[in-house]
């Protein structure tokens, strides 16, 4: 299979998804126009041409604009390449897979599946450099006390909160409970209080 890549709608605007034998190589959440999107998505497949997706790649750009479009969809049958990353990587992206639509982890909650809650913050950086936002949720986890982390696709924290209100997330954390989320962008999250 020749490395292609193609840009597909989403509620949240255009999006780009890259892909080669293996699987998706790169996803691309909405720039400022298509020529951004199309740019950034080469940046993750150098030299893949503009094509009509195969089937299943397809299948994987429906599934993810169904879940932009708030349907509660699983994303974990899209086959990923993510041969070239690096292995710590590769282990926290397998852990921010697991999150359901609408659940959220923190930093430290992965740190602490993969051996040891001081790697918070390298848990951080891997998700920052996530080359297949959607498929790999990195707007799901979140920082400690419900703080929202940072987020580095275009819009940054306002384009994570949008993602996670069209899911209708939840905190859910060691740190914070479960707990309705709020979505103002000026707020960071943090649970509601309960009437008593």
């Amino acid at each position: 299979m020749t490395t292609g890549f193609a840009l597909f709608d989403t509620a949240i605007g255009r999006c780009g998804v890259a892909w080669g034998e293996r699987g998706l190589l790169g996803v691309q959440l909405p720039e400022a126009g298509d020529s951004r999107t199309r740019a950034r998505v080469l940046q993750k497949a150098p030299g893949a041409r503009d094509m009509t997706p195969p089937a299943e790649v397809q299948q994987a750009c429906d599934a993810m604009a169904e879940l932009l479009d708030g349907e509660a969809r699983d994303l974990s049958f899209i086959a990923l390449d993510t041969e070239r990353l690096p292995a710590f990587n590769r282990s926290v992206y397998d852990i921010a897979r697991t999150i359901a639509p609408g659940e959220t982890m923190t930093y430290g909650d992965i740190a602490t599946r993969l051996g040891d809650k001081q790697l918070s913050r390298s848990v951080g950086q891997a998700l920052g450099q996530n080359p297949l936002p959607i498929v790999i949720p990195c707007h799901r986890v979140l920082a400690a006390n419900g703080k929202t982390g940072g987020f580095s696709a275009n819009g940054g924290v306002t384009t994570k909160f949008r993602m996670l209100a069209i899911e209708r997330a939840r905190i859910a954390s060691a740190e914070t409970g479960d707990a309705p989320m709020l979505f103002d962008p000026g707020l960071s999250i943090a649970p509601r209080r309960r009437q008593g």
